[in-house]
């Protein structure tokens, strides 16, 4: 069974139907052949979103939940000091956040795929693959 890395934007999009990523997203969630993981970081990211950006704080148990799940297939992967120091260099080398560049190292350390809704700073520099070619 393989592992993948999922960020949160994965995840976010898992439960809104009106994202173009949303199908490929819950069906990735739902497929029990591939073992899943993510940042501990996608608590912070998804909370955010649910609160600020939708308004919808309603929506962060559900986010939570799927969170969870993850957790207790493949793990939360935990921060540490070596990880954000790859992240920090990573970000320099591909221009992206620290927060991008995070999900990209905890992948690298774990030896996993990184995958990701995010086109612009990851998917297009070939730091990670969409939910719909993994599912």
């Amino acid at each position: 069974m393989s592992t993948l890395l999922l960020d949160s934007s994965v995840v976010l999009a898992a439960i809104k139907p009106d994202d173009r990523h949303h199908e490929s997203s819950a069906a990735l969630l739902a497929d029990g052949s591939t073992v899943l993981a993510t940042l501990d970081l996608a608590r912070y990211e998804v909370t955010n979103v649910a609160v600020r950006a939708w308004s919808a704080p309603a929506a962060v148990a559900p986010l939570l939940r799927i969170l969870d799940r993850i957790g207790a297939d493949g793990g939360v992967v935990e921060s540490s000091a070596r990880l954000i120091a790859h992240a920090a260099e990573l970000a320099g080398d591909h221009t992206i956040s620290v927060y991008d560049a995070a999900y990209v190292a905890a992948a690298a350390e774990a030896g996993c795929g990184l995958v990701s809704c995010d086109v612009r700073d990851l998917v297009s520099k070939g730091l990670a693959e969409l939910p719909g070619a993994v599912a």
